[in-house]
């Protein structure tokens, strides 16, 4: 069990490692940083080291300047989770926290956990729950091991506590509070840089303004980039879609040295194709907002299409935010061409996908998490009674 907490102002550590962890984080740190009971930390592990991107995200969102830097960059996993693991402990013993609160689902989500839970240091944990049921997708051992690990687990939708339960965890453990990343968009959303105004930037002004609008490409997963028999048919697939609706597409630094190794070039380098670099929070938000539909594989970005309203197309077999779907504005494609080119005749046909917005994505739950959290604290991180 963890060790008991003293009295306020408790100092809450909060982790970040990859940029979609920024996102996630900004809100909590904020709605934290409105209550004296709390004095809230941040640690930046590292893992996505790109300095000019870690800027842009940390201006954009305005977040604080983390308290300490890991600076633990890229590696294997085991290198890198092994790494995070030897920094944050040294962390913890500099920053002293009452306790230690981790996003999503990236290396130092599980690493930061571990340690925490090692040393007796409660452990929260935001966007607990969801599940692809694909054991083979490293993020996917990363939500398991790390919802072992938690002392407190915040959820965003709520089939999540069925996923939680089924795993033998504690239903007093778990709160279902809503979705942070939501937060973020809707409080950022009036500053969202509009895509016509990329395009003019990138030289290719009128390109987002066709008949049909245009699409918004994202693709940066391993099983869909890394080799030629996935990507080869994933891009001729785009480019034959960009034959009747324009398609913008910030390129991972992953996928385009793919892209380059596999000799792929060339299915993207057409005039109906809008090769961007990778774009910053307000810069994607605007080109989700603007956009006739979106294909990724990004989870974040079929939450934030759904919220937004925008059909979206997800090139996986599975999906760990099966709301997006059975709510929201989501199909679930695969790498099937075939399947992808049906679902986007369907769209040009009926419009796409219609949704609604789930129930506590309303900008609201870092404040339930900050309330939640102080109680818990409060009481000594002693569960209730009974989880009703």
């Amino acid at each position: 069990m963890p060790l008991p907490i003293s009295t306020p102002p408790y100092r809450v550590l909060c982790v970040v490692g990859a940029r979609p962890n920024f996102m996630k984080i900004a809100p909590i740190l904020a709605a934290l940083g409105r209550r004296a009971a709390f004095t809230p930390q941040l640690v930046h592990t590292g893992q996505h080291y790109d300095a000019a991107m870690n800027e842009q995200y940390f201006t954009s969102l305005g977040l604080p300047r983390p308290d300490l830097n890991l600076e633990v960059g890229s590696a294997s996993h085991a290198a890198q989770t092994a790494q995070v693991m030897l920094r944050f402990e040294a962390a913890m013993e500099q920053l002293d926290p009452h306790a230690v609160l981790v996003v999503g689902d990236v290396n130092s989500t599980l690493a930061c956990a571990l340690v925490a839970r090692k040393k007796l240091v409660p452990v929260i944990h935001v966007e607990a729950g969801l599940r692809s049921g694909d054991r083979d997708m490293p993020e996917e051992i990363n939500r398991v091991l790390t919802d072992q690990l938690a002392d407190l687990l915040f959820t965003t939708e709520p089939d999540c506590a069925a996923n939680l339960l089924r795993e033998g965890i504690d239903g007093r453990r778990i709160a279902f509070v809503g979705n942070v990343m939501i937060d973020t968009l809707r409080s950022n959303l009036p500053r969202a840089v509009a895509a016509r105004q990329i395009a003019h930037d990138a030289g290719r002004a009128g390109l987002a303004d066709g008949a049909h609008g245009y699409a918004l490409l994202t693709l940066h997963r391993p099983s869909n980039v890394d080799h030629a028999d996935t990507l080869a048919p994933l891009l001729r697939t785009v480019a034959a879609i960009s034959a009747r609706t324009p398609v913008l597409f910030p390129i991972h630094p992953r996928t385009l040295a793919a892209i380059e190794r596999l000799g792929l070039r060339h299915l993207i380098d057409l005039p109906s194709i809008l090769a961007l670099p990778p774009m910053g929070y307000l810069e994607m938000l605007g080109l989700m907002r603007d956009a006739r539909v979106v294909l990724t594989d990004s989870g974040g970005v079929q939450e934030e299409t759904t919220a937004l309203g925008v059909p979206c197309i997800t090139l996986r077999d599975n999906t760990e935010r099966p709301i997006t779907i059975s709510e929201g504005t989501n199909a679930l494609a695969g790498t099937d061409p075939a399947r992808i080119m049906a679902l986007y005749e369907d769209l040009l046909r009926d419009g796409g996908k219609a949704g609604r917005v789930p129930v506590f994505w309303d900008g609201l739950a870092s404040e339930r998490i900050a309330d939640h959290l102080l109680e818990w604290l409060g009481n000594g991180c002693r569960l209730p009674a009974s989880a009703g």
